[in-house]
């Protein structure tokens, strides 16, 4: 009985570390690069022109929309070696094997009116 118990508290407290595993993908490449290609298309930007490091994600929204597919949003901002700044929300689908589960919509911001200045600095990745 003894060791039933040890075994049932064992997968009580396993639980949530496996819920913590079951997590939305981090997907960030995937729009930002559909994002450069659009932008370069539309004659917004040129790609050798981006500066890499400066190049900044941030995970808006990720809602799950079916089994292993969820629906993702991101804020990116793109930095350009003559001073140039470009933001852009995309939405796209993602899973946690694949980042390109749909085409990516690539909205460019042309102006932003109240808040902050900056983009928030938590949660940014550089992808």
């Amino acid at each position: 009985m003894r060791t039933a118990l040890k075994v049932v508290l064992a997968a009580i407290f396993a639980m949530p570390a496996a819920v913590a595993l079951a997590k939305s993908p981090d997907c960030a490449s995937w729009p930002r690069n559909m994002a450069l290609v659009h932008l370069k298309n539309a004659g917004l930007i040129d790609i050798p022109s981006v500066i890499e490091t400066q190049t900044k994600a941030v995970r808006l929204a990720s809602e799950k929309i079916g089994k292993d597919l969820y629906q993702q949003v991101y804020d990116i901002t793109f930095h350009t070696k003559d001073g140039k700044k470009i933001e852009v929300i995309t939405n796209s689908r993602a899973s946690s094997e694949e980042c390109s589960m749909s085409a990516v919509d690539v909205y460019v911001v042309a102006n932003k009116i109240g808040g902050s200045a900056q983009l928030p600095s938590e949660g940014t990745t550089k992808k």
